[in-house]
């Protein structure tokens, strides 16, 4: 039997945010063959180094990780990408330090999941989020970038948020940083065709969208 563990943050754990519809890891389940189990450890406003937390509850017959994180830890830089700050030199050297500590994070993140030795899928940031203005936008890519080089460095798939949710019906009405209940379908999906039809034997590192 197959077991997939759920590890992260909001963007998995969404039940706060579908005003009694069903979230991410109960779509999931009606989507994997029956052989199939999932759990979750993700927790709503969790940061990359609390990861490694949940990863000891892992259960002994997990087979694959899926892990969404770093949002939160995007979130932090919001002062900074909304700065007025006129002096553009400082400014980028200010996004520069803000994605070096975002990928240290990420790859300690990384380095704790090699540890548990089971296939892994990792989650980019998705930046359709209703309201979201062009300068917040840029900012997320410098994230992104990060998520995706340190995937393909360790060989993992990336589920890519940015092309799943991509409609303003994706996201919650509650709260419009949160997937709804559609795009908590639609991230299930991808999942349900990453799990099902990915070589994790290769050690390949592919995009999903």
């Amino acid at each position: 039997m197959n077991h997939v563990v759920l590890l992260g943050d909001s963007i998995l754990d969404n039940g706060a945010y579908v005003a009694g519809g069903s979230p991410v890891i109960e779509l999931l389940r009606a989507r994997l063959p029956r052989e199939w189990r999932a759990s979750i450890l993700a927790t709503d406003g969790s940061f990359l180094n609390n990861v490694s937390r949940q990863l000891h509850d892992v259960p002994g017959d997990a087979t694959h990780l899926i892990v969404s994180a770093g949002g939160n830890d995007a979130l932090e830089y919001t002062p900074m990408v909304n700065s007025p700050n006129p002096d553009s030199e400082e400014l980028l050297a200010e996004f520069v330090g803000a994605q070096y500590l975002f990928r240290n994070h990420y790859q300690s993140m990384l380095e704790a999941l090699a540890k548990v030795q089971l296939p892994v899928v990792t989650c980019t940031i998705y930046d359709a989020v209703p309201g979201l203005n062009p300068i917040e936008k840029m900012a997320l890519s410098l994230f992104n970038d990060v998520i995706v080089r340190e995937a393909a460095r360790v060989r993992v798939p990336v589920l890519d948020l940015r092309l799943v949710c991509t409609e303003s019906v994706d996201y919650a009405e509650i709260s419009p940083i949160e997937p709804s209940e559609k795009g908590g379908a639609k991230i299930a999906r991808a999942l349900q065709q990453i799990l099902l039809g990915h070589d994790f034997s290769r050690g390949e590192t592919v995009i999903y969208g």
